[in-house]
This record gives structure tokens, C-alpha cells and sequence, in this order.
């Protein structure tokens, strides 16, 4: 396993720019060695990375992924994140669940809306 990854390398393999990692790292969530103006990311840092982007791309917003990793970072460690994982997870898919079905019947009104037009011109006689 390599011992350091540099920002170009993780910039790659993730598909992120560097700005994005260093606003990671300036939110508190990374914290690369450095050696004067360059950044040495651990695998630790890696896996961190992964676990960001993995929490960004379900919903998580920065201060819920941060939350997260501070309480790995603290007693009971691994356990009280993952009971606070599995409590996010559920609240963010309540939220999903809640947008589809705003998303549902916005959509039954617009359908409604556009047939009560469409009975409209016929009505007076507009052809469609």
C-alpha cells in the first residue's frame, strides 16, 4: 500500500478538482501532512476522501458529513458513527420520499391544468 498520495493523484482517481479537496481540508474533514507548499495525503486521508464524496453524492450536506466524522473521531468511535449513519440515511430518504411525492402531485396539477386548457379550446373553438 502506498505510503502518501499527492493531490494531482487523488485529484485524478476521484474525478475532483484540487480546489475541492482543499475545501475539504480547509472544512476540517482532511488534514494532509505537509512539506512546504505540498499537500501528503495519507491512505487514511484517502479513505476519507472516498467517504466524503460517497456522503456528498447520496445528499449529505458538508456539516452532516463532518458531523459524522467527528464522532468516529470520539467515543464510542466507529459504533456511534454508524448508529449516526443509519439515523442520517433514514432522515435523508424520508426527505427523498417527501420531494417525490411533492414531485407527484405537482405533476397531477400541471396534467390537470393542461387538460382543463386543452377542454378550454375546444370549447371556443382553437384547434391544437
Amino acid at each position: 500500500m502506498k505510503k502518501h498520495y499527492s493531490i494531482t493523484e487523488l485529484t485524478r482517481e476521484f474525478g475532483v478538482s484540487t480546489r475541492t479537496l482543499r475545501f475539504y481540508e480547509d472544512e476540517g474533514l482532511i488534514q494532509p501532512e505537509r512539506r512546504g507548499r505540498t499537500r501528503l495525503y495519507r491512505s487514511a486521508d484517502r479513505r476519507l476522501i472516498q467517504e466524503i464524496l460517497r456522503g456528498r453524492r447520496i445528499g449529505f450536506t458538508i456539516a452532516e458529513i463532518r458531523e459524522i466524522v467527528q464522532v468516529y473521531k470520539a467515543p464510542p468511535g466507529e459504533i456511534g458513527q454508524l448508529k449516526l449513519m443509519m439515523t442520517r440515511i433514514d432522515q435523508k430518504r424520508d426527505d427523498l420520499r417527501q420531494k417525490r411525492k411533492d414531485i407527484d402531485e405537482t405533476l397531477s396539477e400541471l396534467d390537470q391544468a393542461e387538460e382543463a386548457c386543452l377542454s378550454r379550446m375546444v370549447e371556443i373553438g382553437v384547434g391544437t
